[in-house]
């Protein structure tokens, strides 16, 4: 399980954004939840901890244990339909063990994407067959099934675009992608359209209202537009340079409560309001920037499963920042997720961290060739 590394071929660019990322989030909520810093700053430590053991494991022994992580996978999130915790707006997405209170469609992120890892490198010559893509759809309808109804749509949404991601980076015959794509399209518009209509059952009503709020903003502006409204507003009165961090100022967006949950939906609210267009811009730099070190990590690994991971690992965090930042700056629905590294959420941070320990350790074990050694 343990292999011998050389410290040279250590990622320590991706652990400098990861953890710049991190410390900006720590800042960020500091500053829209002070209570909680403490508790975010502890989570990041132990989360950088964790990325680092498991970057010194060697992920290809890791991964055969991959249908015990899928059924590990169902086993949480059918617990969180039984026996959930009941949240915000009548969401049942947490799930208490031991006195540990956590997020089990967070770890699925992590969870399926080690699985098709194992799943598709041991089925790579059969993929573009029938049999192999109708199977991996079948493995990834159940779990993204029980997190769409708790419900969490956004999830599922990224769940999707993850699983699209790994299917492309395992090596999924482009004729099958376009013919995928003629028939999805018109589908999902299709579906969307009935998910609208008054007495449809496919979305909850607070999930339709939102998608209204997004179209028509002034009908919704005291209720589901409220926040993103008032979230263009923060971003913008910051300006070039923002007003400072924890500033005191009356005309301040967050010291006035006009966001709520500012510490996790709204994060880069409060970002472009103390920080700016400069601020802003870090942030989104470094986000994108992990994105595609994690793309290059996936271009250099030993073999198809580290491609996968890291590839899946790319889409996740590019995928979820961009539509938590489009979120708050209304280019987007609201959906109701983190932004990656920044929020608060330990159970989103811890899975982030762990993630990307298994990128750093297929970049230790990339081929040497093609590093010019």
């Amino acid at each position: 399980m343990f292999t011998r590394f050389r410290l040279r071929d250590y990622d320590f660019k991706l652990v400098l954004m990861v953890l710049a990322l991190a410390i900006i989030g720590i800042m960020a909520i500091g500053s829209a939840e002070p209570s909680l810093q403490t508790r975010q700053l502890a989570g990041v430590v132990a989360g950088a901890v964790m990325m680092i053991i498991i970057s010194f494991f060697n992920y290809t022994w890791i991964i055969k244990l991959n249908w015990l992580m899928y059924v590990l996978n169902l086993a949480l999130l059918l617990s969180v339909t039984l026996v959930g915790d009941e949240g915000h707006l009548g969401a049942q997405r947490w799930l208490e063990i031991g006195g540990l209170r956590f997020q089990p469609s967070e770890t699925a992120k992590i969870l399926l994407i080690l699985f098709f890892a194992q799943f598709i490198m041991k089925y790579r010559e059969k993929l573009n067959t029938v049999r192999i893509i109708g199977s991996c759809i079948l493995l990834v309808a159940v779990p993204w099934y029980l997190v769409f109804d708790q419900p969490d749509f956004s999830t599922s949404i990224v769940l999707i675009v993850i699983f699209c991601v790994i299917m492309f980076a395992g090596g999924i015959s482009w004729k099958v992608v376009a013919g995928v794509l003629v028939i999805a399209i018109p589908a999902v518009a299709l579906l969307i359209s009935l998910a609208m209509q008054p007495d449809s059952e496919i979305l909850k009503g607070f999930q339709q209202n939102r998608i209204m709020a997004f179209f028509k903003p002034e009908e919704f502006k005291d209720a589901e537009a409220y926040q993103q409204l008032n979230s263009v507003t923060a971003i913008a009165s910051g300006q070039l340079d923002g007003k400072g961090y924890k500033n005191n100022e009356i005309t301040s967006v967050k010291n006035g409560n006009f966001i709520s949950e500012a510490q996790t939906d709204f994060i880069f609210a409060v970002i472009g309001e103390e920080f700016g267009f400069r601020g802003s811009v870090v942030v989104i730099v470094l986000i994108f920037g992990i994105a595609l070190e994690c793309i290059s990590v996936a271009r250099r690994a030993k073999d198809l499963a580290g491609a996968i991971i890291a590839s899946g690992m790319g889409g996740l965090v590019a995928f979820q920042g961009f539509l938590n930042i489009g979120v708050a700056t209304f280019i987007l629905p609201n959906t109701g997720l983190t932004l990656p590294f920044v929020s608060y959420g330990l159970t989103s941070l811890m899975s982030l961290f762990m993630g990307m320990g298994f990128v750093l350790n297929i970049r230790l074990q990339a081929k040497r060739q093609n590093r010019g050694d």
